[in-house]
């Protein structure tokens, strides 16, 4: 009885919290988790991420309800989504745009990654379950785009997955492997439905994996330097959910728009009409999120090596923290390092553009310079920085940078001094 009365002294969120402390857990990991208190706008995009990746999971389950893998009328089922379902038109626009918002968020969520360090000791892990998600993320969006069966859904698998025939004497057995028989057919679509549809819960898997690496050590913030005391840190509610709340106004704001005033600006009119195999596309290119990629495999005559290229594009972002070994985290700190970066930044977005160009002239040129700098960048820039590069004086805490901006105009030191 005395028992009985202690559980319900706090309600029944004291009674559950006893049983299975997930208000507790809340409690700790949302509202008094303490976080440095000099984070900047750029710390909003991993909640936005997440955001988007229920909204993706949402609107992708009710379209799956009147989607009909079949190569016959997978095409019909998609148009039936927007003429006849209620509010149909609303949910693929929603789940169409948002899988081009999501890319968006997470690609400025790895280029401030990037920029401030976040990929440093100890944060290797927790980076590492970022790349991953990129590439489940890739895969997942890869299989969505061939659903709606029109002409670039169909071009795009066949060029897409005929590129693992590049590979000697494995990649045929991987090509008949992913068509399920012998050309792009039924069997493919109803394969990459079903995977499209799990791999999203995968990605899940893996997000709540990262959470754990970050609240492991805690984030990363724009000195790049470590918590000293409870004085550089706030607690995460109120000051960093209203900063949230801003941020996820905004981002609704421009995904709102896109949906409602311009839902076909980031696809291709291609894929208003059905998938013909017997007719080829003038020029077949995937979606503008792939196109960096796209450009580094074009970027070479030999199709194996650009393959490998277009794959090590992604897996070299693995071994970034053993690539650049310097000591002081953030490029606010690191004079030439932030201008290497910012030409690394300018090098994406020229491949983003030569990869929707046609494979001929300048444009080989100018992909064959993007990548040299891309793979340079990583793999020469980055490990000769870590050597020689001199560093500005950091700020001796977070809150000494808080406070005070009497470190942004110091001149270059030796970096040994500021190891912890």
């Amino acid at each position: 009885m005395k028992e009985k009365e202690i559980d319900n002294s706090k309600g029944i969120s004291g009674w559950i919290d006893k049983r299975l402390p997930v208000f507790t857990f809340i409690n700790h990991n949302l509202r008094d988790y303490p976080t440095p208190k000099n984070l900047n706008y750029f710390w909003n995009f991993g909640s936005l991420a997440g955001i988007t990746l229920v909204i993706m999971i949402i609107t992708g389950i009710l379209l799956a309800m009147q989607y009909t893998a079949n190569t016959e009328i997978a095409f019909d089922s998609v148009e039936r989504i927007m003429r006849d379902v209620n509010n149909g038109w609303l949910l693929r626009y929603i789940h169409m745009n948002g899988a081009s918002m999501f890319f968006i968020i997470v690609y400025i969520h790895m280029f401030r990654g990037l920029y401030y360090g976040s990929y440093k000791y100890p944060r290797e892990i927790l980076w590492m379950l970022g790349v991953v998600i990129l590439l489940l993320m890739m895969a997942t969006a890869f299989m969505g785009y061939v659903l709606p069966w029109g002409q670039m859904s169909f071009w795009g698998a066949t060029v897409i997955t005929n590129l693992f025939s590049a590979f000697p004497i494995i990649g045929d057995y991987i090509v008949t492997f992913l068509w399920g028989g012998f050309s792009v057919d039924n069997p493919t679509l109803t394969r990459f439905f079903v995977l499209h549809y799990l791999l999203p819960f995968a990605i899940v898997g893996v997000v709540a994996l990262h959470l754990v690496a970050l609240h492991q050590f805690g984030s990363n913030n724009p000195t790049g330097i470590d918590v000293k005391s409870e004085g550089d840190t706030i607690p995460f509610h109120p000051y960093y959910t209203v900063k949230d709340y801003l941020g996820l106004g905004v981002y609704l704001i421009v995904f709102a728009f896109l949906v409602f005033f311009a839902p076909n600006f980031l696809g291709h009119p291609d894929n208003y009409i059905p998938a013909n195999p017997l007719q080829t596309p003038a020029h077949i290119v995937p979606e503008w999120y792939f196109l960096p990629f796209y450009a580094i495999l074009r970027a070479v005559p030999d199709k194996l090596l650009g393959v490998l290229l277009m794959f090590a594009a992604v897996m070299v972002l693995f071994f970034l923290p053993w690539l650049d070994k310097h000591k002081i985290r953030s490029a606010n700190f690191r004079p030439f390092y932030k201008q290497f970066y910012w030409l690394f930044f300018i090098d994406c977005i020229v491949l983003g553009w030569v990869g929707a160009m046609p494979a001929e002239g300048i444009y080989v040129l100018i992909s064959r310079i993007a990548t040299l700098y891309y793979f340079g960048f990583f793999l020469v820039i980055m490990p000769l920085l870590s050597k020689f590069e001199k560093t500005t004086e950091l700020p001796s805490s977070i809150s000494a940078a808080v406070i005070s901006d009497k470190f942004d105009n110091k001149e270059p030191s030796t970096s040994e001094s500021y190891v912890k």
